[in-house]
């Protein structure tokens, strides 16, 4: 009978820890991402076209 391969062993459960640790970090990631912002309206992202494209730009600058 073989002898069994601790180190080997040893190396899978530190993967799936790291495996599990990731998954739990995007998770949260992504639940922050859609947490609603102040007063829970949605702020456009800089893609984002404006809501009134003919209205002129800002004065200033």
């Amino acid at each position: 009978m073989a002898t069994p391969n601790y180190s080997y062993e040893k190396r899978q459960r530190e993967l799936a820890k790291k495996r599990k640790a990731e998954e739990k970090r995007q998770k949260k990631a992504h639940k922050s991402d859609d947490a609603p912002t102040e007063g829970g309206a949605h702020q456009p992202s800089e893609d984002t076209p404006p809501a009134n494209p003919a209205a002129p730009p800002p004065a200033g600058g």
